[in-house]
């Protein structure tokens, strides 16, 4: 019962982030010239198609996606490129999408279609740097364990294209940027790099952070965050003043909205927090601690209550298992509840894809851990080889729901009764 309560729950989190209704909210006002969109992330194409049917104009583009994340447009071109470590088709993509900006003048308009996914989907290495050492640098930062901000600021670094360099690009146009923020906090600077926004954040700050993270980088990347060529324009620069953002769907937005739904079902809801960040063991252990709290005193919520929780949380890879970051922190959060009795929880990755795997998320309840060791797997050893995938393939237990069209990263619901 609570497993399909839990499924509709994220599946109405996921509709609250579909990008067709926040669109038609969202329209910029029509330029004297041309209206050229671009865009990038595993919600871009929806943006684009949604785009398009509220549109009363004119209009022509360009839009980058992950493979099988597509979708038909009528007068936006869509292209699908490799995430989360780029390849030549999305550096193919962002070639042209920058040449597809230059030339524009003052009455023309640059519609940006950002969601999450876009920094691995716009490759466009600074000079001086290939394609394989933007490849190199995704690998390092992806097994870092190095916070979503942290990624993109260091990404940054080494980009023709992110970190406000495209809108430099469009200039003199005006450029109206759409975001589905898929970061902690909402910052769309952050979000796929910011490729129309300057984003905050030195060159000397990125330097630290490579070393704190021990970010292993290519002798051309490092040689070029030891100087100050390349650097991108700053969020006060003029240039900028007549570009607008706005934020169309969220973390915070899919969680209000789920917990109205489980309300209307008779289950209390607790939104710890739209933007959690940390490893997804740690996070799950924290997730776990207050669940048993309610299960065993009834405190600090009242049962029945559903705890829900987004935001992105991380993974440092230690071992050589399959798994994305919300099954790993149900497998350390089944480690925790393991035997304790009336809660239930799912953890998915709202674009429907958790990490690199086929999953969405997965399942877990005080007896999963059991389970597991009758199906002759070790949970701790699971674990600590980041092998959560395969632990809850092998008991039934993963969610399959293939692309949603949208992301809004992590969602986390926790049921106590």
């Amino acid at each position: 019962m609570d497993h399909t309560l839990l499924e509709q729950m994220f599946r109405i989190a996921v509709a609250q982030a579909q990008p067709a209704l926040a669109i038609a909210q969202n329209l910029p006002p029509r330029p004297r010239g041309r209206t050229v969109v671009i865009g990038a992330g595993k919600a871009s194409a929806q943006m684009a198609r949604a785009f398009e049917l509220a549109w009363d104009g004119p209009l022509s583009g360009l839009v980058v996606t992950r493979y099988g994340y597509g979708e038909i447009c009528d007068k936006i071109e869509i292209v699908e490129a490799a995430h989360p470590v780029p390849d030549e088709a999305g550096f193919l993509a962002a070639r042209r999408i920058m040449e597809t900006v230059s030339g524009l003048g003052p009455d023309d308009l640059v519609v940006a279609l950002i969601s999450g996914g876009g920094s691995a989907l716009l490759p466009a290495p600074a000079p001086g740097l290939t394609l394989d050492d933007e490849q190199a640098i995704n690998r390092s930062l992806l097994v870092s364990g190095a916070p979503i901000a942290v990624m993109n600021l260091v990404r940054n670094q080494f980009s023709a294209i992110k970190g406000g360099r495209l809108a430099a690009r469009c200039a003199p146009a005006r450029v109206a940027t759409l975001v589905v923020s898929d970061v902690p906090g909402d910052d769309p600077a952050i979000v796929a790099s910011g490729p129309t926004i300057p984003l905050a954040g030195s060159r000397s700050l990125a330097r630290k952070y490579v070393s704190l993270y021990r970010i292993d980088l290519p002798p051309h990347a490092q040689a070029l965050l030891a100087g100050d060529d390349n650097l991108a324009p700053t969020p006060d620069a003029p240039g900028f003043a007549q570009n607008t953002v706005s934020t169309i769907a969220s973390a915070a937005l899919s969680l209000e909205a789920a917990a109205a739904f489980a309300r209307q079902h008779g289950v209390a809801a607790a939104i710890l927090s739209d933007s959690i960040e940390g490893e997804s063991r740690d996070v799950a252990q924290v997730h776990a601690a207050v669940a048993r709290e309610i299960a065993v005193r009834n405190r600090p919520f009242a049962k029945p209550v559903v705890l829900l929780s987004g935001g992105e949380t991380t993974v440092t890879l230690r071992g050589t298992g399959r798994g994305g970051r919300n099954a790993e922190f149900l497998l350390a959060l089944a480690i925790a509840i393991d035997g304790v009795t009336g809660i239930t929880a799912l953890a998915a990755d709202t674009d429907g894809i958790d990490g690199s795997q086929d999953n969405a998320g997965a399942f877990a309840d005080g007896s999963t851990a059991t389970r597991l060791r009758q199906a002759g797997i070790d949970p701790l050893a699971a674990l600590a080889n980041n092998d959560a995938y395969s632990a809850f393939e092998a008991i039934g237990d993963l969610l399959m729901t293939g692309p949603t069209g949208t992301n809004v990263n992590d969602f986390r619901a926790i049921i106590v009764r």
